[in-house]
């Protein structure tokens, strides 16, 4: 087919697909940096640190990360999609983020430091070691504070059903603020105080099993839930009749292969940040064992492959429980079938636990992203860790006790900064980080590169036009999540 010599330029040039995205490992391994000294043995390729945490944990903690509440709203998003769609779509997203993380470690090769401040430095000086910070902190500040809504939102719910009541009768433990700020100080802080990201891995695992607990519960329901929902107190019927110009509700419970309606177009930018977990690659890779760019590139395939499975099952199962009829939120549409149904319970309690093991996790690029801003050259101190969680988790708390419209300041934010972690900034970074005699600008790798950037640009511009119409028509189709 290819001629050998076709071949090896291909390596080269580090566009042979075959091996995913480490092609460029060959050429890596020997340009890393400035040519050696003879004699002197190539000691570590990394500046930054010597990592001790296991393939298995680091796998276990980029799940975690990718894994966010937006899981809850798939269903729906496959509702508006059709199932075909849906998978084409998925797929799509899955490979251009695992596109984005070589594009970060091949980026992060060359600079010899293993963070995304680090990068933007090389990149832009100062102002570009700024940005990234600056993105990365209300990026991630964002996720916790939609992971604390959840939590401040749903528990009392949670709480008051087991307790068997029907109507929240404001004792304290039913006060979301309270608990919030009990779980903070019990759970995440403890956690947050970690001196490595490595030891949260089996707070991580744990968090996965709950969601895996959460998708088995999915699958078990879509046996024993009948499809037109006989329940009398919803208009079901009147619903389908919303959807459909059809009034069968037969049509109402046929799954669709592939539909395109008025909400299509929201689900783009829900799918396209499904798999966000770019400011803790780079904390990840620090502390790695054995660390190379591609053991990293196996951690973070096999993350997404473990997702993108976890969240193509979900959605599926979700949809064939309820078919037109799913909400936005998939559990508040288990709820309305039984409120008080046991196994619901258990899963919304397994999907609290799991998005509050997610804040820690999250946490750490945040305090990394000051501390290289604040103390640049400052060594490790237990003070400076400890202070800087602390004042993260007391703002967090403070903003979603106090300012329960910053849902949709970060629904805002999270339009623009999640598509600048994901394709924007890696795709730039690489442009101006690998050295012209490696890579020409006109160079394949560097045009893929822009042109990577570019299509988060769109990206951009889609989810926030649609955000701003939603505020300017008033209704909420556009649902976040992380």
């Amino acid at each position: 087919s290819t001629s050998p010599t076709k071949m090896e330029l291909q390596k080269i040039n580090g566009h042979s697909r075959d091996d995913g995205f480490d092609g460029l490992d060959a050429l890596a391994e020997h340009e890393e940096f400035l040519p050696h000294k003879t004699g002197v043995k190539k000691e570590l390729h990394f500046t930054d640190f010597e990592g001790k945490t296991s393939f298995g944990m680091s796998i276990f903690n980029l799940s975690n990360a990718i894994m966010g509440s937006g899981i809850l709203g798939l269903a729906y998003a496959m509702s508006n999609t059709g199932i075909i769609l849906f998978l084409i779509l998925l797929v799509f997203i899955a490979v251009l983020s695992a596109y984005s993380i070589h594009l970060l470690l091949r980026s992060a090769g060359v600079v010899g430091i293993r963070a995304y401040e680090q990068l933007g430095n090389r990149a832009f000086g100062p102002p570009g070691k700024m940005l990234a910070a600056c993105i990365i902190t209300v990026h991630n500040i964002g996720a916790m504070s939609s992971y604390l809504f959840i939590v401040k939102s749903e528990l009392p719910l949670v709480i008051q059903a087991f307790l068997g009541k029907h109507e929240n009768t404001g004792e304290w433990f039913l006060n979301g603020n309270y608990l919030i700020i009990i779980v903070s100080a019990l759970i995440i802080l403890p956690l947050a105080l970690m001196k490595q990201l490595g030891y949260l891995g089996y707070t991580s695992g744990f968090s996965l099993s709950c969601m895996v607990f959460f998708l088995i519960s999915v699958i078990y329901k879509k046996f024993n839930i009948p499809c037109p929902l006989d329940d009398e107190h919803d208009n079901i019927t009147h619903i389908a009749d919303h959807f459909h110009e059809h009034n069968s509700t037969d049509d109402f419970c046929e799954a669709k292969m592939f539909t395109i309606n008025p909400q299509t177009a929201y689900t783009i930018p829900i799918l396209a940040f499904a798999f966000v977990c770019h400011p803790e690659v780079l904390p990840i890779y620090t502390e790695l064992r054995d660390a190379t760019k591609k053991r990293m590139q196996n951690v973070a395939n096999i993350s997404i492959m473990a997702m993108f499975v976890m969240y193509l099952l979900t959605a599926l199962f979700g949809y064939l429980t309820f078919f037109g009829a799913v909400e936005s939120e998939l559990l508040h549409t288990y709820s309305r079938v039984d409120p008080l149904d046991v196994l619901v319970l258990c899963v919304r309690l397994a999907v609290l636990v799991a998005v509050t093991l997610t804040v820690p996790v999250v946490l750490f690029p945040i305090r990394r992203a000051l501390l290289q801003i604040l103390f640049p050259d400052k060594p490790f101190h237990w003070a400076r860790h400890i202070a800087i969680a602390f004042c993260l988790i007391f703002l967090v708390n403070l903003l979603v006790i106090f300012v329960p419209s910053i849902r949709d300041i970060f629904g805002l934010i999270g339009a623009t900064s999640a598509p600048s972690l994901i394709f924007i900034l890696p795709g730039i970074f690489y442009v101006r980080i690998v050295p012209e005699d490696q890579e020409p600008m006109k160079s394949r790798p560097k045009i893929q590169a822009a042109c990577f950037a570019a299509l988060g640009f769109i990206f951009m511009i889609m989810s926030l036009s649609f955000i701003i119409t939603d505020w300017v028509t008033g209704e909420s189709r556009s649902g976040g999540g992380h």
